[in-house]
């Protein structure tokens, strides 16, 4: 009896633990980047394109466009990922846009809410891409879960960059294409 007296003391104080830990730390705040060999223009280029997201973002499926125009201030898509089997679906808000340089998105699902900008900095026709992610839990469990994956984020976003930077510094598509102007001939008698 006194063993199960302690196993349950024991049980209790997890508990208390667990979700004490969610009311400490309901948000998770974190930064990553890396350096890419290609100018800041392409970098934006091929990070906007969705057909190429599945390539560089872990488990992404599909985005469908909800309302507003695809990477437009306050543009809104349905995002699909595959999470262990499981196809989950947030909604991403873009909230800032300025082109080659800097984007906002909110992410909303019902077990969390993030705030996510990507920025890039050229210098030497070099890009830095940083990123800056808060994730927020939606009731005290998520948040309890969540304080507690702050590790595993991290590394999935440090894993999201590298793959980004390959993808980046591989590309071919040409996303500037140059119009060739052919000059008027003069004609002289």
């Amino acid at each position: 009896m006194k063993i199960l007296k302690y196993i349950l003391l024991l049980l209790l104080l997890i508990i208390l633990f667990f979700f004490g830990k969610g009311l400490l730390t309901p948000s998770i705040d974190y930064d990553c980047s890396i350096l890419v060999n290609k100018p800041a223009k392409e970098c934006w280029a091929v990070m906007s394109d969705t057909t190429k997201s599945s390539q560089w973002i872990k488990g992404y499926k599909r985005s469908e466009l909800v309302s507003g125009t695809f990477n437009t201030v306050g543009a809104i898509s349905n995002v699909y990922v595959e999470d262990q089997g499981q196809e989950m679906m947030m909604q991403e808000t873009i909230t800032t846009i300025k082109p080659n340089k800097h984007m906002g998105m909110r992410f909303t699902m019902d077990f969390m809410n993030m705030d996510y900008d990507i920025i890039f900095e050229e210098k030497d026709g070099k890009t830095q891409i940083n990123t800056t992610s808060k994730t927020t839990g939606n009731g005290l469990f998520a948040k309890s879960m969540i304080s507690f994956m702050g590790g595993s984020m991290i590394d999935q976003e440090t894993e999201n960059l590298k793959n980004l930077k390959t993808l980046i510094e591989a590309n071919t598509t040409d996303y500037f294409p140059n119009i060739i102007q052919v000059p008027a001939t003069l004609h002289t008698q």
